[in-house]
């Protein structure tokens, strides 16, 4: 009897060891989750920049048209959804005039502002214009208003291109009765600094 309790003895003390295997129990691969994408961010269009213009203008009252080309220099800040600032651009323009001569310069001074999707800038301007004749015109110069709209397509961090269309008004010009009104329709590209 003395063996069967020696022998169930040994069997006590050995069962645990054979319950499981010496080696831990592999555990489930843990998944890390996925990083976020990265939100891509909307064009910065704040800065100065300076380009060219060029387009064609029509003179109403009196009648005339022509071309007109130019360089402008300005700052623009972007809100985050939308921008503003201001502009000087200087043309010279060669819009013949019905009665004579022609307009041979107008310059602006304007302020815009609109919306910005990412590369795309879509505008209002509004400002101060300045324009005179040549010496065989009997108009001199005079000063007045401006309005109109634009837009400018950013091609990369420093280049954009666009256009403007822009109505102004001078009244009484050079001290007369004459009322000068021009429409000028423009295509532009601008380096930001």
């Amino acid at each position: 009897m003395k063996k069967l309790y020696v022998a169930l003895l040994a069997s006590a003390i050995a069962a645990p060891a054979f319950a499981g295997s010496p080696t831990a129990p592999l555990s489930e691969p843990v998944i890390q989750p996925a990083a976020p994408a990265p939100v891509a961010r909307a064009r910065d269009w704040t800065g100065f920049y300076g380009g060219a213009q060029l387009g064609y203008g029509n003179v109403k009252s009196p009648n005339g048209s022509g071309a007109i080309g130019g360089v402008h220099l300005g700052y623009l800040h972007d809100f985050g959804g939308f921008a503003a600032g201001a502009e000087l651009d200087l043309n010279a323009a060669r819009l013949s005039l019905d009665q004579g001569g022609r307009l041979d310069e107008l310059h602006r001074l304007k302020l815009r502002g609109g919306a910005t999707f990412d590369n795309v800038f879509v505008y209002g301007v509004a400002g101060y214009a300045y324009a005179s004749t040549d010496s065989t015109a009997a108009l001199g110069s005079d000063n007045g208003w401006l309005g109109g709209i634009g837009a400018e397509v950013a091609l990369d961090n420093n280049w954009r291109v666009g256009g403007e269309i822009l109505h102004h008004r001078l009244r009484d010009f050079n001290g007369g009765t004459e009322n000068l009104s021009t429409t000028t329709a423009q295509v532009r590209t601008s380096f930001r600094f």
